[in-house]
């Protein structure tokens, strides 16, 4: 599902969990906010279209940061006229994820939490020197012969956490 929002004078086309630079809105860091202006609500076969507004519909957001864009460089000049002006712009933004959109309290599109894997970071072997090689090893219960070559040492390590 989607939604077609407005704040700061844009419209910005936005689904659950999209991240989106906005105008910077007087609001802090990790704090929530809801955008009430929606144009247009999509997805799953039904298109809700506002006049201005879809009524009830809203769009709850968390702030992610607030910032400056890079900078703009304004350059004028007039020839034959010794006129130059140099001037920079860095334009505030409020950066939003989007955590749900609903209409009337009900909530049609939401951001899934991914469960808390346990899983092992990923480890680069082959970045690995032979001792860095034969200490993971050692960490991991693996017991490698620190005379195979490099290659041969990586391949065991894989096949016994495989």
């Amino acid at each position: 599902m989607y939604a077609v929002v407005v704040t700061g004078g844009k419209q910005y086309r936005v689904s659950a969990g999209d991240k989106i630079r906005v105008e910077k809105l007087g609001v802090e860091a990790g704090s929530s906010v809801c955008l009430d202006k929606v144009l247009v609500l999509g997805g799953e076969g039904e298109t809700m279209v506002g006049a201005p507004y879809v009524a009830g519909a809203a769009v709850e957001a968390e702030v992610v940061a607030n910032g400056k864009a890079d900078k703009v460089i304004i350059y004028k000049y007039k020839a034959k006229k010794d006129s130059r002006k140099k001037q920079g712009h860095r334009q505030p933004y409020t950066e939003l994820k989007i955590n749900s959109i609903s209409v009337n309290g009900e909530i049609k599109a939401k951001v899934e939490e991914a469960p808390a894997k346990e899983t092992e970071e990923a480890v680069d072997l082959k970045a690995m020197t032979k001792a860095q090689l034969a200490e993971f090893a050692a960490a991991k219960g693996i017991e490698v012969d620190s005379k195979l070559k490099k290659e041969e040492m990586i391949a065991s390590i894989e096949e016994a956490l495989k």
